[in-house]
């Protein structure tokens, strides 16, 4: 019963977490967010007893948000970062709610075809793989995200 209270008290803090640094257009709020987010993702590997896995989690993912601290004090104005107001439209908020359950019945419905669970359940000698697949997903994402904020933009 403690897992299941722990587990809901860690997916709160990360989906709540992850919306507000989506939604947010300040960058030093956002690092914030996305740092509660990589704590309550490791949360949820120590409660799997993945210790390598959630230790992995703080030390690398904890010392990438420091990085981004600092490239985002390098890369953006003082002005800038003190003087804006966040707004969030009705419009995208409701059309990223929907991209979002979309995407989420789409992998229930491929995990439920698939009986993906159950042979999860069954095969434990690759119980490590999964986690790791997503970790590297990431780290992709990120370095993405990190040649996207770095680019310069041609002036004509």
């Amino acid at each position: 019963m403690a897992n299941i209270i722990m587990f809901c008290i860690l997916a709160v803090v990360i989906l709540g977490s992850a919306v507000m640094c989506v939604t947010t257009k300040r960058i030093m709020r956002a690092a914030t967010f996305m740092l509660f987010v990589l704590f309550g993702v490791a949360g949820l590997y120590f409660l799997l007893d993945y210790t390598y896995l959630g230790a992995a989690q703080i030390s690398v993912y904890a010392g990438g948000v420091t990085m981004i601290y600092v490239f985002a004090i390098q890369l953006v104005s003082k002005h800038t970062l003190q003087g804006m107001v966040e707004k969030i439209k009705c419009s995208r908020a409701a059309g990223a709610a929907v991209l979002a359950v979309v995407g989420l019945a789409t992998v229930v419905f491929v995990f439920l075809k698939n009986e993906f669970i159950c042979r999860a359940a069954e095969v434990e000698k690759y119980q490590y793989v999964l986690p790791f697949e997503f970790i590297s997903i990431f780290l992709l994402a990120c370095i993405i995200g990190a040649l996207v904020v770095s680019r310069k933009v041609k002036e004509d």
